[in-house]
């Protein structure tokens, strides 16, 4: 099974240019596909409606969509009728799988006064795969604040942990004649974090490395899926404005019952479509 995260910077590559079709062929071949910033009628890309873009290319996955940040894009009477444009920037995710039920999770943030400031978010859909029942988080976690992305991944931890308890977007559905839907403990975080891998939130995420054993796999803690398989400090970022600026801010975290089952990780640093590359993690069933 093959999972992408992929950061699409409302579909524009590094070049400059606007182009989906390349976007979505890179990730094709990809079973489950986690895409941030993802956008409706945003001035960055000429209003473009990005999420039927891609369920347009991509005609063999289900798609869930969750906008983080939704504003109002200009919306008028227009011969007597109410027209509702809207701004909209969250997280998708494309499945071969059918998405039996999804979560849009508001992480927490603060008001910025010089700096634009958007709502985060991770989109929790639930999917039966061929590995089992599995919850797949798309993170988007905050790009100007180091105070701020501490604050969000607490919070997101909180919540991915407390699911077993807690349940996803229905529980007790025999009510209402549904079938109850699973319950999995087994999770896969895919996502733009913001982070490097050198930085707190990173050790805040996985772990704190021991000074003698390193990190090791823990239940309480997510597992790098790059640490087991793959490489460890390749950049998955560039600053198309200043190209010196570079990193490793996209991962791929799976619990730790998942991590034997990690047999591949790896970026895609020929990409052309964003300022991000995808990062793959191949796993076995």
């Amino acid at each position: 099974m093959k999972l992408v995260s992929y950061n699409i910077q409302y579909g524009m590559g590094r070049d400059g240019v606007f182009d989906p079709d390349r976007i979505a062929a890179s990730v094709a071949d990809a079973d489950i596909i986690a895409l941030q910033e993802v956008s409706r009628g945003l001035a960055q890309n000429g209003g473009a409606d990005l999420v039927a873009l891609m369920k347009d290319r991509l005609p063999g996955h289900f798609a869930a969509f969750a906008a983080a940040m939704d504003i109002d894009g200009g919306s008028s009477i227009v011969d007597g009728r109410a027209v509702t444009r809207r701004r909209q920037f969250g997280n998708m995710v494309l499945s071969r799988w059918p998405i039996l039920a999804t979560r849009n999770l508001l992480l927490p943030r603060s008001r910025s006064f010089d700096r634009a400031n958007f709502q985060r978010a991770a989109l929790e859909a639930l999917i039966v795969t061929p590995l089992g029942p599995l919850r797949i988080y798309d993170v988007h976690l905050d790009h100007i604040n180091h105070e701020e992305r501490m604050l969000q991944i607490t919070d997101l931890k909180k919540r991915i942990f407390a699911y077993p308890m807690e349940g996803g977007a229905i529980t007790g559905a025999a009510e209402y004649g549904e079938e109850e839907l699973p319950h999995p403990e087994d999770f896969v975080l895919l996502g733009d974090f913001n982070m490097t891998p050198d930085s707190p939130e990173y050790g805040l995420m996985a772990g704190e490395a021991d000074y003698a054993e390193g990190r090791r796999i823990v239940a309480h803690h997510p597992v790098d899926a790059s640490r087991i398989e793959g490489p460890n400090g390749e950049v998955s970022w560039i600053d198309t404005q200043r190209p010196e600026r570079r990193g490793r801010l996209d991962y791929c975290f799976v619990s730790a019952s998942l991590a034997g089952r990690v047999r591949r990780a790896w970026i895609d640093t020929q990409a052309p479509g964003s300022d991000h590359f995808p990062v793959w993690v191949e796993m076995e069933w």
